[in-house]
């Protein structure tokens, strides 16, 4: 869910400001347009839904330390869309190809899929990182399709449930529900299998803050709670995310992937793979209905009844999975633009200065 402190001093950018500096940024590494406006996009639309573990930063961060400054992702590169004998299901080779593009285009694809087969499934071999599951599923969603995206992430940070040793990525899982006719959002359950992503280490760091407990580990293997000591991570709910992150390494490996501690390092064995793999599935909502609702409900009043059912009894002060994402959002539109801390629009500018582009404007946000 999306992390924001009410009291933090924010500041607006407005979103094409934003989507011009990452682009710049991007194309300066070497990606062509599209990729780098891909990336922007993803990015913005991450902050305008109050994610900001997965932001511009992170992006430019996972692909300076990680990306196309080391060849786990190569800039310009070609998909390679492979032969297969099924008519629902697709294989793509990423090439390494910049990831944010990638998903993108795979979801277009499975919808496509799905449109005609009801369900529409496309993996990816060879990728590299496309930053926040989420957006792309809740595009699905509001376009009236059940995403679902699965990925490795690009290092193996995490440790198994009575392990010493990382050799899990944090591994995300995303579902994405159309639902928005029923609540004014698409449900959406997006979960890194670790306590917390790497990405909210990396935040707090930056910020200042401490991490929940049973959440990392320093390099002597002790649990703490300091981000600037946290060199690997632990599983959420001990045993199940374990086992939810293992269906990603499992998927994976039947895509293509390689072994996961050496994913996004550079490898010795020239025989082997570094890179992860993205898992992409839409199902039509037509395709799944029996047509024999209670009441003589519709599917679309039957998925109502059945959150409202849930919600009752006094639960109504529950949230669903996505609200907080879709409030954020709103907070977004009134405010006119995206909305940064003060130490990450710091950080923005400093981008900007290395490309010798102006500083975005410090607009204080006054809710």
């Amino acid at each position: 869910m999306s992390s924001n402190n009410s009291k933090e001093v924010m500041h607006v950018v407005s979103t094409a400001e934003h989507n011009e500096l990452v682009t710049a940024a991007f194309i300066a590494r070497g990606f062509n347009t599209e990729e780098a406006r891909a990336a922007a996009e993803i990015a913005a639309v991450a902050t305008t839904h109050g994610n900001r573990t997965h932001n511009a930063l992170k992006a430019l961060h996972l692909d300076e330390l990680l990306g196309s400054a080391i060849g786990n992702c190569t800039p310009g590169a070609e998909l390679i869309k492979l032969e297969n004998r099924f008519t629902a299901a697709e294989v793509w080779d990423g090439n390494k190809k910049l990831g944010q593009l990638v998903a993108k285009e795979a979801f277009n694809r499975a919808i496509e899929l799905a449109d005609k087969h009801g369900i529409g499934m496309v993996s990816v071999d060879n990728a590299w990182h496309y930053l926040w599951g989420s957006g792309y599923a809740i595009d699905a969603a509001n376009r009236g399709y059940i995403a679902y995206t699965n990925c490795t992430s690009t290092l193996a940070e995490v440790v198994p449930f009575g392990g010493k040793f990382p050799t899990l990525g944090t591994n995300p899982h995303t579902w994405a529900f159309p639902t928005t006719n029923e609540l004014g959002f698409p449900i959406c359950i997006d979960w890194a299998t670790s306590t917390v992503a790497m990405g909210r280490v990396q935040q707090l760091k930056r910020e200042g803050g401490t991490l929940p407990p049973e959440s990392a580990v320093d390099a002597d293997g002790n649990v703490t709670t300091d981000p600037a000591k946290a060199v690997s991570l632990l599983p959420f709910g001990r045993h199940k995310g374990y086992g939810l992150s293992l269906v990603n390494e499992l998927v994976a490996a039947y895509i293509g992937g390689s072994i996961p501690t050496i994913r996004g390092t550079q490898a010795s064995n020239p025989e082997e793979k570094t890179t992860s793999s993205f898992f992409f599935q839409i199902i039509h909502p037509e395709a799944m209905s029996g047509n024999a609702f209670a009441a003589g409900r519709n599917q679309k009043e039957n998925v109502k009844a059945v959150i409202d059912d849930i919600l009752g009894h006094g639960n109504q002060q529950c949230l669903l999975p996505g609200q907080l994402e879709a409030e954020a959002a709103e907070r977004t539109q009134q405010a006119g633009g995206l909305l940064f801390s003060t130490a990450e629009l710091e950080e923005l500018n400093k981008i900007a200065t290395s490309l010798n582009r102006p500083a975005l404007p410090n607009i204080p946000y006054n809710p």
